[in-house]
């Protein structure tokens, strides 16, 4: 009794208790908390030129990018539905070793056909090829959108990079397939648009871009849209959460012509806990209207057993959390059709560098558009010292 008084004095257990309440602190603050986007800047802009033909396929309808620290490549998705060629993924060389994009920074290396699982090319039609994720086993996941109208399903499947092979499929849900009476399932050209693989390669995540029929409306002007963030485990391939991301209201500006259309056409996985970039891109009758948010499933609902929202209080479900980073309408640049987004090399001052890609649409009047940004993430930890050093430099 007189040595456990010895060994475990009041002071001492105070002591302990404190590092104890040290130890929770800093597992749920470094752990937990998300990481941050605490500033971006404008680094460059390059644009190919129209009509370019690069190994016999004419490089334009870049949807989705991917990038491979490993090799120094970006793999871009095209969504030509076979009209142009075969469908098919771009390799591609960027150039930021001088701390920006140059104009002509931006270098094709080669394009890659993509093979279904008999080892043949898909039919003209049969796919809408948009989202573009690079894993850690010499292959990528391509997200197609199919074809609502023509009954042709999305699918996500995964390809070889060096032979463009399927190796697999993974399922998807019923509730995001068309059918005959288009009460149900995605709406024509508003499915599948982004993928995303979480660092440590477990967890795939796609997104509808715009609201599946019985969800409720496509995005009108001044109107949003609820998508369906779908979330599989890539351990067993199967899908396993869903959560809502609405979409933002977008007023037209003199738009003319009558044409609208917005949505969510690419997501980025900055960790394994949930935080992300999301694009969002309108075409208001004016120009396109491009925004750029971090995104954090943190206390969102998970909606995968509810068939329809359109059946539910959405008032009672929390979507997932959203946080503007930059409307880029406020650059000083002409905007393109932006669809994709990547985490790209590493700038000089050790920074990292973000990508995104327009599709061009093949339309002589629209631009291959790839835009450069640098950034600043910081995780949890930094910015503890950070503000740690902060309070002491006072």
């Amino acid at each position: 009794m007189q040595l456990t008084k010895k060994i475990f004095t009041i002071p001492q257990i105070i002591y302990f208790l404190f590092a104890i309440l040290i130890i929770i602190f800093l597992f749920t603050n470094l752990f937990t908390n998300p990481v941050e986007v605490s500033s971006i800047e404008f680094i460059g802009e390059a644009t190919l030129p129209k009509g370019l033909i690069f190994n016999k396929a004419e490089i334009g309808g870049l949807s989705g990018i991917t990038y491979d620290p490993k090799s120094n490549l970006y793999y871009a998705i095209s969504d030509d539905r076979g009209q142009k060629a075969n469908a098919h993924f771009y390799t591609m060389k960027i150039d930021l070793s001088k701390g920006y994009l140059q104009k002509g920074g931006v270098f094709p290396v080669s394009v890659t056909t993509l093979l279904n699982e008999n080892s043949q090319t898909f039919r003209p039609g049969e796919t809408d090829t948009e989202g573009i994720a690079l894993t850690n086993k010499a292959s990528v996941f391509i997200s197609s959108e199919g074809d609502a109208g023509k009954l042709i399903n999305p699918f996500i499947k995964e390809f070889s990079l060096s032979s463009g092979r399927e190796i697999k499929t993974l399922p998807i849900p019923n509730k995001f397939l068309p059918d005959k009476s288009s009460k149900k399932g995605i709406r024509n050209n508003l499915a599948f648009e982004s993928l995303t693989i979480t660092p440590d390669k477990k967890h795939l995540f796609t997104a509808t871009e715009n609201a599946l029929i019985q969800d409720g409306v496509a995005a009108k002007p001044n109107i949003g849209s609820p998508c369906r963030i779908l979330q599989y485990n890539l351990l067993n391939n199967q899908p396993e959460k869903e959560f809502l991301y609405q979409t933002e209201p977008v007023s037209p500006f003199l738009n003319l012509i009558g044409k609208f259309a917005s949505g969510l056409p690419d997501l980025l996985a900055l960790d394994n806990q949930g935080h992300f970039l999301s694009l969002e891109r309108s075409f208001t009758g004016l120009g396109f209207a491009i925004s750029l948010f971090q995104v954090s499933l943190e206390g969102a609902d998970d909606i995968h057993k509810i068939d329809s929202l359109l059946t539910v209080d959405s008032k009672n479900i929390k979507p997932v959390q959203k946080k503007m980073l930059l409307d880029l309408r406020k650059l000083d640049v002409l905007l393109d059709n932006i669809e994709g987004l990547t985490l790209g090399s590493k700038l000089p001052d050790g920074q990292q560098s973000l990508i995104l890609v327009s599709d061009n649409n093949f339309n002589s009047l629209q631009r291959t558009q790839i835009l450069a940004f640098k950034i600043k993430i910081e995780t949890p930890l930094i910015r503890l010292l950070r503000r740690l050093l902060a309070n002491l430099n006072r």
